[in-house]
């Protein structure tokens, strides 16, 4: 019988997302239990109850790609009132989570500046373009992976793999790339999806996305224009926008996009 650390070698050899979850201190020290977002739960903190607990709580840390220590009841009380009286459990997650994905339609000079600065904040940085004379690697040589498609076929690859981590960023203005792009994006989980284009462009998007059957509360996840209010020009000032209105979103901060202001973009 596999044992749950020779699981853990087999899910990381295969780059599955996975967190271990072990008790450092209180009742069955040792303990542990291995979760991942597409595998069954396996092993047990040494009460059915904490053990539920601790799983869920182990599946949030590892979306976020977070490591940390939870602290719980021995039978897995967490708020402090059902604490008072009770051992504290203590139980170290460590998350081995794949780096975040950044997916971005257009081969464009704006994409070269964005994939520079995804891969400084640790983004895998896919670029794709149904155009193979501009998506190439002597253009983008920091990207992870160029792909010539066009939308259905990245999200028939990527689209299930993205997550709440993960980002998707249009920069594109044909209407024969983004809308399907924007499409495709809201099938899926990634926490941030952004369109570049000015007022101007986005309404007319707008248009051609009710055309295709999409209302107000399916582009709610949308952000566009994409990117925070900052009065960005250059392309890499722009980059530092988008990159920063990601941040802002997954960490739950306010800060100005330009999706929820008016006037002039620049």
């Amino acid at each position: 019988m596999t044992s749950l650390y020779e699981e853990l070698a087999r899910r990381l050899r295969a780059h599955t997302p996975t967190a271990l979850a072990v008790v450092i201190d209180g009742p069955h020290a040792g303990a542990a239990l291995l979760v991942s977002p597409t595998e069954p739960v396996l092993g047990g903190l040494g009460d059915d109850e904490l053990t539920r607990v601790a799983a869920r709580d182990t599946l949030g840390e590892l979306e976020a790609g977070r490591t940390s220590t939870r602290h719980y009841g021995p039978r897995g009380q967490t708020t402090p009132e059902d604490l008072a009286d009770s051992p504290t459990v203590r139980v170290f997650i460590e998350s081995f989570a794949p780096p975040p994905h950044m997916v971005i339609f257009g081969a464009v000079d704006f994409t070269s500046a964005l994939a520079r600065a995804a891969k400084l904040l640790g983004y895998r940085v896919t670029v794709c373009d149904a155009r193979q004379v501009f998506a190439t690697t002597r253009r983008f040589p920091m990207a992870d992976e160029i792909l010539v498609a066009w939308p259905e076929e990245v999200f028939a690859k990527h689209g299930a793999h993205l997550g709440p981590r993960d980002a998707v960023c249009i920069l594109t203005h044909d209407p024969k790339f983004d809308v399907p792009a924007i499409q495709g994006a809201l099938r899926t989980n990634a926490g941030y999806i952004g369109v570049m284009g000015s007022r101007k462009t986005h309404t007319k998007r707008l248009e051609r996305l009710a055309e295709v059957g999409l209302t107000s509360e399916d582009l709610v996840r949308v952000m566009s224009p994409i990117g925070l209010d900052i009065g960005a020009r250059t392309p890499e000032e722009t980059a530092i926008s988008i990159c920063g209105e990601i941040i802002a979103r997954r960490t739950g901060r306010a800060a100005q996009s330009l999706s929820t202001t008016t006037g002039a973009i620049h």
